[in-house]
């Protein structure tokens, strides 16, 4: 009787650690999701590398020459293809291009930052001044008229 018992015992064992496991990892779901929630729409987004940068030209010239190509994996896998064959000359303006819109970038992030250490009291709504302005216009037009009658 005692082996039963042990037999049953480390089976409710089994599945409490089982059902804890689950729980733990439902938690750290959540919590991912909760810091992709958190992402600033206001910061600037990360420049394209060099490769990005030709392939935007590429996949014009691409979509040209074969229109009836819908597969974006058929782009990506000729436009790898081409940037493999270049030599370092070809492959120089575009990453020049791919300098300027970084430092272009770290000009944002430069600005982005001292707001944020600002504490952003510039904002005291989300409403541009021109809303602001005509939501002014409108309280003080046809109220005052109404109220001396």
């Amino acid at each position: 009787m005692k082996g039963g018992k042990s037999k049953a015992g480390s089976r409710k064992a089994d599945s409490k650690t089982i059902c804890d496991v689950n729980i733990r990892l439902a938690v750290k779901k959540q919590t991912k999701k909760e810091k992709k929630a958190a992402k600033d729409p206001n910061k600037p987004k990360r420049p394209p590398s060099a490769f990005f940068v030709f392939m935007e030209d590429f996949r014009k010239q691409y979509k040209e020459m074969h229109p009836k190509n819908k597969s974006v994996a058929a782009v990506g896998k000729a436009g790898g293809d081409q940037w493999k064959s270049l030599s370092e000359e070809e492959k120089a303006p575009f990453v020049a291009k791919a300098e300027k819109r970084k430092e272009e970038y770290e000009r944002k992030m430069e600005a982005y930052n001292r707001k944020l250490a600002g504490g952003g009291d510039d904002d005291e709504s989300d409403k541009s001044k021109s809303e602001v302005n005509d939501d002014e216009d409108e309280e003080g037009s046809g109220e005052e008229e109404e109220d001396d009658d």
